[in-house]
């Protein structure tokens, strides 16, 4: 249950802004939007939030009150998307491409990260800062890494010419603010991954922008990146929201582009940790990752798109040159300006509430409430 109320996880000019989002109700899940600091219910006009996106259907509906009142009794927040597919993009900043080389030179041992990330940085640091990924100066940095021995598959999505782009999580499994995110029982090496979320239709317009958690194992992809899957895509370990702000005149794609999201973890044990991710600090412009996404691909209704993180901890925890790693109980808050607050608290995916409403389930539920004909 969310600790946070609604004004807190909204950003502070929440009163100027347009927010999608939705809502579990006694009688099931609810489509809502904020418009000039009220709540209100669309799902009479629209039952999913990938319909109102498609349609832009964002006015109207039952009045549920001002913002200040939070939502009705007995109703609480869920993940802003419904039927979008979420993906999402990798190693799409410097830091984090030189921290994926680490994990698969260390083969996932997180006491060796400390040395090798020191001759990583000495060796390739600068360039990779530097280069356009595709250019033709990053193919001359992809020559000289390669005489080096210094090649890695982590390198060519950091500065080739394509994006790593990958299924984070199945349709209607991701969770929301103020709930448990989950982290695999068997890792031992693991982080939060702070992220702006891209909000797309299906031909590949953004509409609007939101938060993520893309957990990540780095014991389990580093040592083998086959092992991608089994690290990202467990119970609970995507966690989207608290809501879509929808693009308007104050807030567009140029303040993606200009965001920075903060992250704190906040351990039960006093422990501590703050980090940044800068957005303009990405190696690929975000309308370059959606158009990757949509290459060879479809999105009926809709996709969301991770656009990859600047932060990779590597602060000691516990062990001096071990790193980061998770602990029971952490609370983890994602943060950004214009978009608002992700808080939710590590569990792990056997011990987090299993996800039981898949999309049966869920159009069961519209169709037994008349809006199946909305959706």
């Amino acid at each position: 249950m969310m600790r946070q109320s609604i004004v807190e996880v909204l950003p502070e000019d929440f009163a100027q802004g347009l927010f999608l989002g939705r809502a579990l109700s006694p009688q099931g899940p609810c489509v809502i939007a904020i418009r000039a600091g009220t709540i209100y219910d669309l799902t009479e006009n629209v039952a999913t939030s990938s319909g109102a996106v498609a349609r832009r259907n964002f006015a109207g509906g039952r009045e549920l009150g001002p913002v200040a009142d939070g939502l009705p009794e007995g109703w609480r927040l869920i993940a802003p998307i419904d039927l979008q597919c979420i993906k999402a993009a990798g190693v799409t900043f410097a830091l984090s491409a030189i921290e994926r080389v680490i994990e698969e030179r260390a083969r996932g041992d997180a006491s060796r990260a400390a040395e090798i990330r020191g001759q990583l940085e000495e060796l390739m640091g600068t360039g990779i800062r530097s280069v356009k990924p595709g250019s033709e100066e990053a193919e001359q940095l992809k020559a000289a890494l390669i005489a080096e021995g210094m090649w890695s598959q982590y390198l060519e999505v950091a500065i080739g010419p394509d994006a790593e782009i990958f299924s984070k999580s199945p349709v209607l499994s991701s969770v929301g603010a103020g709930e448990d995110i989950g982290v695999r029982s068997d890792s031992d090496w693991n982080n939060p991954e702070p992220e702006i979320v891209l909000v797309c239709d299906a031909a590949g317009e953004i509409v609007g922008a939101t938060l993520g958690n893309d957990v990540n194992l780095r014991d389990f992809e580093g040592r083998s990146a086959l092992l991608l899957s089994k690290a990202k895509d467990n119970n609970a370990s995507c966690s989207i929201g608290p809501f879509i702000r929808l693009f308007d005149d104050g807030f567009t794609i140029d303040d993606v582009r200009e965001s920075e999201v903060q992250l704190t973890i906040e351990g039960t044990d006093g422990y501590r940790l703050e980090g940044t991710n800068r957005m303009a600090e990405i190696s690929r412009d975000p309308l370059d990752l959606v158009a990757q996404c949509l290459s060879e691909h479809q999105y009926p209704d809709g996709f969301v798109l991770f656009c990859g993180t600047l932060f990779a901890p590597t602060q000691d925890r516990d062990t001096p040159g071990a790193g980061f790693t998770h602990k029971m109980g952490d609370t983890v808050t994602i943060a950004s300006r214009k978009i608002g607050s992700l808080e939710n608290v590590v569990t792990t995916s056997k011990e987090a509430d299993p996800w039981e409403t898949g999309i049966g389930d869920f159009v069961r539920n519209l169709a037994g409430r008349g809006l199946i004909e909305r959706i």
